[in-house]
């Protein structure tokens, strides 16, 4: 008992200053972990704190537990490469969530937002406003609180909503904070304008506009979507600082899309607009300007084009029965409480195409032609009709996926979808990749006979002009006698182009035959649908 209370005795003082120890490496961890991560943050490494030798000789502690990681631009895919940034929602300072906005990006084919996938603090920003980004490299740095998180990460980390562009700015990259339109019946002197929001939504044609003619776009009324700023918008605006009133002109008159094309923004040269507004774009001295996204899009793909052949075949088709058909079709339509109430030419159009490419399947087709290998031709089996459509920020080409399989109704339907989309900006990647045959559709804006361009991934094309009436001969029976006469009809005309290194004249000749068969008489388009 003795020996037990002696050596007691002996731990006690022991014990005593192993917990005051303790008790002073627990307060200079407190402090350290408080002073470090400021000083970590820039160099992203470890560092080495030094406390007198009475606590401990050398305390090591981790910065990472506030890592600071590069942001990438992420893939988009249809071989994107680059985008243009429209606007950050964040600053240096900010503090993010995952799935927070961090800024809008336009491509060559859309406009999207891309979204964090990190809890965390923004640092750096790498482009300004109207910068190029490239894919795959950093758009802005994130400091986090979870080093974890960045272990398993891919080589793109951002999140885009609904697009992508390299790394050096547009010329005349001044305004770094472009604004917003507002239309109105009225705008006072000082062009003020209320808004809920700083973010300004425009394309980068529609940017590019007002950085031409000297406009804040925080002073301009959007006449589109969601007070999304349109070309008209601007060029209306220019006008207004060159006169004392403002031309009673609606947002109804600025967005007409009649029937029967695919037109996703009101034409510049609509009725009841006045031309003189497009010569606004050029005045003062010559400017060189970067192509917008979209043009740059054209320019390659237009420029591979010049190396297919191209064999072009025109034709006329009578609507007249279609057009009654259609007629019956949208009073049907009325009667019911569906979203869909009326239906334009442009679904029988694609219906119609994609019928004859099922006898046709080799205008689906597309050429492989790869370096050291053979041509090949890859015949598709799904229908992806491509409908050109005008927008805002310029020509794109979505698809209506899998057409064989969809009725008229389903095409209306998803037409007007797409229509909505464009007007809005909001056109997907997903929407306009993997198409396999496409239909242009000018006729709302003009235009007769057409010559259609190919792009290198499909091996047909067509696009369709105005509607006519014009005099036709016709043959009647009077007094069991032939008699000819001259009637009314509605005529259109159909304009094809085939890459002729794989399609011959006579097939194409075939098929635009059927197409117009189908056309003219409904009932043997009604008697192919599955």
């Amino acid at each position: 008992m003795f020996a037990i209370l002696t050596a007691a005795k002996r731990a006690a003082p022991v014990a005593a200053s192993s917990v005051r120890a303790l008790t002073r490496v627990s307060a200079v961890r407190t402090y350290s972990s408080r002073i470090l991560p400021t000083a970590a943050g820039a160099s992203g490494g470890h560092s080495k704190l030094t406390v007198s030798s009475d606590t401990c000789r050398e305390l090591q502690t981790s910065a990472t537990l506030h890592s600071i990681i590069p942001y990438k631009l992420a893939d988009i895919g249809e071989g994107i490469t680059e985008c243009e940034i429209i606007q950050w929602y964040v600053k240096p300072g900010d503090k993010v969530s995952q799935f927070d906005k961090i800024c809008e990006v336009a491509s060559d084919k859309a406009t999207v937002e891309i979204t964090s996938r990190y809890d965390g603090v923004i640092r750096k920003l790498h482009y300004q406003d109207n910068d190029i980004a490239l894919v795959g490299k950093p758009i802005v740095d994130i400091e986090i609180d979870n080093p974890d998180m960045t272990s398993a990460e891919p080589a793109a980390d951002s999140v885009a909503v609904p697009t992508s562009n390299p790394a050096q700015a547009l010329p005349n990259n001044d305004a770094a904070t472009e604004p917003t339109v507002v239309l109105a019946d009225s705008v006072p002197k000082n062009f003020a304008v209320d808004r809920t929001s700083d973010v300004v939504y425009a394309t980068p044609a529609v940017r590019r506009v007002a950085r031409e003619n000297n406009v804040d776009l925080h002073y301009v009324a959007g006449s589109g979507k969601g007070g999304r700023v349109l070309k008209e918008d601007v060029l209306r605006f220019v006008e207004l600082q060159k006169s004392s009133t403002v031309p009673n002109v609606t947002v109804q008159e600025l967005n007409t899309a009649d029937q029967p094309f695919v037109q996703a923004n009101a034409s510049s040269t609509a009725p009841g607009i006045s031309l003189s507004s497009a010569s606004a774009v050029i005045t003062g001295e010559d400017q060189l300007v970067s192509l917008s996204p979209i043009q740059r899009a054209m320019f390659k793909s237009m420029t591979d084009s010049l190396a297919i052949p191209h064999f072009r075949f025109k034709d006329e088709i009578e609507l007249d029965a279609l057009m009654q058909a259609r007629q019956r079709i949208n009073k049907y339509l009325a009667e019911q409480s569906g979203e869909l109430t009326k239906m334009t030419y442009m679904p029988f159009f694609v219906k119609a195409a994609s019928l004859a490419l099922t006898k046709y399947p080799i205008l689906n087709a597309r050429v492989v032609a790869e370096a050291g290998t053979p041509p090949k031709l890859q015949f598709r089996a799904s229908h992806n009709i491509g409908v050109a459509m005008d927008t805002p920020g310029g020509l794109i080409v979505p698809n209506i996926k899998n057409v064989q399989t969809k009725s008229l109704m389903d095409i209306a339907t998803e037409l007007g979808a797409l229509a909505q989309r464009g007007r809005s900006g909001a056109i997907g990647s997903a929407d306009l990749r993997g198409g396999t045959f496409t239909l242009s559709n000018v006729g709302m804006i003009g235009g007769t006979y057409l010559s259609p361009v190919l792009v290198d991934s499909e091996v047909c094309i067509g696009a369709v002009g105005k509607v006519q009436r014009l005099p036709r001969f016709e043959t009647v029976e009077i007094d069991s006698r032939p008699v000819e006469r001259v009637v009314p009809r509605h005529i259109l005309v159909t304009s094809w182009s085939a890459d002729h290194r794989v399609v011959d004249g006579a097939t194409m000749a075939r098929f635009a035959v059927l197409y117009k068969q189908l056309l003219e008489y409904p009932e043997i388009m009604l008697a192919n649908m599955k």
